[in-house]
């Protein structure tokens, strides 16, 4: 099914961020959500009472997102305490029941393997199966399967991903200015919708992000949109 009039609008979310400096530069840009690191052993961590300091920068509808990894219900649920408006993000070994127990909108990370690991396996990473496990999740995020987690600035292969997932999917993992627009034209035909999700891309340093490059990310990102528009992409899975 095709769409002929609907304009196609990639949301974007730079994350890790842990500067004022930076936060300002993003919302400049005109991204749609900024992501804080709740997980200590990340050297973009910040505390949530200095994510709450940072979130109170942002004008309204752009959207402060907490990122945990195998977080405790106690620990998130205080986090939020400081965020009210936040969204969660989990990036570790939660369980469905685990992500529903703040009583938060969520997304939920998938841990999508590298080419080296597919072709060592017998099955393929089961991302249909994935997302109507996480149902409830407001959208899958799709990270590279790296020691520790996080997506270590590496990119899977795209086009091994189904033809046809029934969930709003954000892109992660590797994202560049470079490769961002070949990104979404490949996978954004086979969700509901696509979102992406960037940091060490737009980074300087790690934490440390750089605005020239967040302002490239972005106009990556249009550059997709507006030829994504011109081939009048689906805007559901058949």
């Amino acid at each position: 099914m095709k769409t002929q009039n609907t304009p196609i609008r990639t949301r974007i979310k730079i994350c890790g961020l842990t500067r004022e400096e930076d936060v300002d530069a993003a919302v400049a840009a005109g991204v749609d959500a900024i992501g804080f690191v709740m997980y200590e052993a990340s050297p973009r961590h910040v505390s949530a009472e200095r994510a709450a300091e940072l979130a109170r920068r942002l004008p309204p509808f752009v959207t402060p997102v907490l990122l945990f990894v195998n977080a405790s219900a106690t620990k998130i649920i205080a986090a939020c305490a400081h965020l009210p408006s936040a969204l969660l993000q989990f990036h570790g070994d939660e369980t469905p029941e685990t992500c529903l127990l703040a009583g938060r909108p969520f997304i939920r990370a998938a841990r999508i393997p590298l080419d080296e690991q597919v072709s060592a396996r017998t099955a393929r990473f089961d991302l249909v199966k994935y997302a109507e496990d996480f149902k409830a999740a407001q959208a899958i995020l799709l990270d590279a399967h790296v020691e520790g987690y996080g997506g270590g600035g590496k990119t899977f292969n795209w086009s091994l991903l189904p033809p046809s997932v029934n969930a709003h999917l954000v892109l992660s993992g590797g994202l560049t200015p470079a490769n961002v627009t070949d990104g979404i034209l490949q996978v954004r035909p086979r969700c509901k919708t696509l979102a992406v999700d960037v940091s060490s891309g737009v980074e300087i340093s790690r934490g440390i992000k750089s605005a020239d490059k967040i302002n490239q990310f972005v106009a990556a990102v249009r550059a997709a949109d507006e030829q994504l528009a011109k081939n009048h992409v689906r805007l559901s899975p058949t």
